[in-house]
């Protein structure tokens, strides 16, 4: 059974800083790429990052530089670093194989204010 189990949501000034953590089983979690995904109200879910089985990253446009995206595989754990948020970050953010199982978690609140 896949289970995702986002966490590391909060309240954040714009300029802060969050790191997300997403804790997973039921996947061969060291040879799948995984992702954060984000929802943002009125919108479609999209992807945020993706790290491969041989970490080669890669990001969307609008968080380039200020988001990273590492795992351990030890712990079969995907994290989300982010940096320097602006209030266009606010979303709920999931974690999920890129590209994604129809299974989601629950997600985490990112609320970011100006």
């Amino acid at each position: 059974q896949v289970r995702l189990v986002e966490s590391g949501g909060g309240l954040v000034q714009a300029g802060g800083s969050l790191r997300l953590s997403c804790a997973t089983s039921g996947i061969i979690f060291n040879i799948l790429t995984m992702g954060w995904y984000r929802q943002a109200p009125g919108k479609q879910r999209e992807l945020v990052a993706h790290i491969t089985s041989l970490d080669i990253t890669n990001y969307r446009d609008s968080v380039k530089g200020r988001f990273t995206i590492s795992r351990d595989n030890a712990k079969k754990t995907v994290y989300l670093q982010m940096n320097s948020l602006k209030p266009e970050d606010t979303a709920v953010y999931y974690c999920n194989v890129a590209p994604s199982l129809p299974q989601w978690g629950q997600g985490t609140q990112v609320t970011v204010s100006s």
